[in-house]
């Protein structure tokens, strides 16, 4: 009998010792999974730029996010990812005097672009090249679909000279909208749209070209680059968003 309970003992103690050490196992692994997670800009400022340890993005301030939590979440309703621009919380002012977050314009396609109103050369083709893409959308969808133009040049394009813009230009409707930030919120602005620009005079920048199209949620899907440049697949990113 006692050989028989030494036996059991034995027996135990060999269990015990095989879980402690299987625990340990976990331990290292989750660790080590730990060690091994990727993360990276949800805005992706530096294009595919990955991180080994978590912290915030150098350009745009946003939280760097795990890509693998970023990849397998499923969205609610009323939820954004993390790609989003909506995320963003600086509060921009519109040409009708209201102030905003962009997190506002969630629920349809929009389509922005970044200029300054007394530029002279390449805005005003931008300008063009953004009512050219509205005359090409079909009526109907136009409610679903929300044309912005951020200033480059908070300081002189304050909501008034922006109404002014909006009504010279003949982009008053309600599928047009305006917005002023502060220097610093249309820096960020423009870093998450890889949008360069530098003022090289008191009245006038260099800047980028482009137009860039979000879906419903905010996130990036289309950059058209350039001015007067084929615009039929961004007509088609739109036309698909809006559906």
């Amino acid at each position: 009998m006692n050989k028989k309970m030494k036996y059991i003992k034995s027996v135990v103690i060999l269990c015990l010792i095989v879980l402690s050490f299987s625990s340990c196992n976990n331990g290292k692994s989750n660790d080590a999974n730990a060690d091994l997670a990727v993360y990276q800009c949800p805005m992706k400022c530096e294009g595919e730029k990955t991180f080994k340890h978590s912290g915030s993005c150098s350009i745009c301030k946003m939280d760097l996010k795990p890509i693998e939590k970023q990849n397998s979440k499923v969205l609610g309703d009323n939820e954004i990812s993390d790609e989003s621009i909506f995320n963003l919380t600086t509060k921009w002012n519109t040409e009708e005097g209201e102030t905003i977050v962009l997190k506002d314009l969630k629920g349809k396609t929009l389509v922005m672009v970044m200029i300054y109103t007394t530029c002279k050369a390449a805005c005003p083709r931008l300008v063009a090249d953004m009512r050219n893409i509205e005359t090409k959308i079909p009526q109907e969808k136009l409610n679903n679909l929300q044309f912005v133009l951020i200033s480059i040049d908070p300081e002189t394009d304050t909501p008034k000279r922006l109404k002014e813009f909006a009504k010279e230009n003949l982009m008053d409707g309600e599928q047009w909208t305006f917005l002023q930030g502060t220097e610093n919120s249309v820096r960020e602005f423009a870093n998450v749209l890889a949008v360069k620009y530098k003022q090289i005079s008191p009245m006038d920048f260099s800047h980028s070209n482009i137009i860039s199209v979000f879906n419903s949620g905010g996130e990036l899907k289309h950059q058209q680059e350039g001015l007067g440049v084929d615009n039929k697949e961004t007509i088609q990113t739109i036309l698909d968003l809006t559906n």
